[in-house]
């Protein structure tokens, strides 16, 4: 492939190559697209322009202005990733140091009584599905993008293998869900393949779930920046950890390479914390 900086041009093919060499890496759709659709961004930025180190730098300025630091660095990983495939390695911009935070914030945590809320404002609006995908992902830790993965095979086993990012793993469902999924699977006429579809039969994605848990926020009180998907996920994580005190074993649950990424899971807002050390009786006067 030419290195000339005259060739550096990201184009419309040059993002197709890329998104069939990550295909070929066995990388997940949901990364494919997220790479996608920030190296068009940047496609944007540059306006026809080849890539440079200085407008590369000039990007993630403007990024800084508009992004959280987390989110300015996976788009620069994109860019640097193709960098890689392209053959520019020179082109590739240092990522945003972070500090890690010792508690998340209290306006991003979902607490259980608001997960429960959810799940009760999802049954009284009839829909039945989207009460039974709440519980699924909080009660397994189990990605949206693996809901796929429980099938009705699964549920009569207890047990739904996931093959994710070159990974498997074994997702364990508890006997009370196990029982609402075959009873809703039932209802369904559904006797194989996934629980969680569509109308169309296809398995739902985050988008369909993702718009179905915003449409609850008003009816359960919930603040509209704490429902998303991925927050039911970090329940099951702070709650398995406050029982277990296991961060490998839940690592290996959540399906985590690197044991730092289970510990951001974990983090709670401080409350808890923060009433601990209120009850240490230290203070004399």
């Amino acid at each position: 492939m030419p290195r000339t900086k005259k060739s550096r041009e990201i184009t419309p093919e040059l993002i197709r190559r890329f998104a069939a060499y990550l295909r070929e890496q066995e990388k997940s759709a949901a990364t494919i697209e997220k790479y996608t659709r920030d190296l068009t961004a940047l496609c944007v930025f540059l306006r026809g322009q080849p890539a440079t180190k200085g407008a590369l730098i000039q990007w993630k300025e403007s990024l800084t202005k508009t992004h959280a630091a987390a989110s300015v660095n996976t788009m620069l990983a994109a860019a640097n990733t193709l960098w890689d495939f392209a053959g520019w390695p020179d082109l590739k911009v240092r990522p945003l140091k972070i500090q890690r935070d010792l508690f998340c914030r209290a306006d991003k945590e979902l607490t259980r009584e608001e997960y429960l809320r959810l799940v009760r404002a999802a049954e009284k609006a009839g829909n039945q599905r989207l009460s039974l995908v709440l519980q699924a992902i909080c009660a397994t830790g189990i990605r949206v993008s693996e809901l796929r993965f429980i099938t009705v095979e699964a549920v009569r086993t207890g047990r739904a293998v996931v093959s994710c990012k070159g990974k498997t793993r074994t997702i364990f469902l508890p006997e009370k869900l196990r029982r609402a999924l075959a009873q809703y699977a039932k209802g369904q006429d559904r006797t194989a393949g996934p629980v969680f579809v569509t109308k169309t039969g296809k398995p739902l994605d985050r988008s369909n779930i993702w718009r179905d848990m915003k449409a609850l926020c008003q009816s359960a009180g919930v603040a509209p920046g704490k429902v998303f998907p991925h927050n039911l996920r970090h329940l099951f994580a702070r709650t398995y950890y406050t029982l277990e005190k296991d961060l490998d074993r839940l690592a290996d649950l959540l399906g985590h390479s690197n044991i730092n990424t289970t510990r951001i899971y974990t983090m709670e807002s401080g409350a808890v914390h923060a009433r601990r050390i209120e009850h240490m009786g230290l203070v004399v006067t």
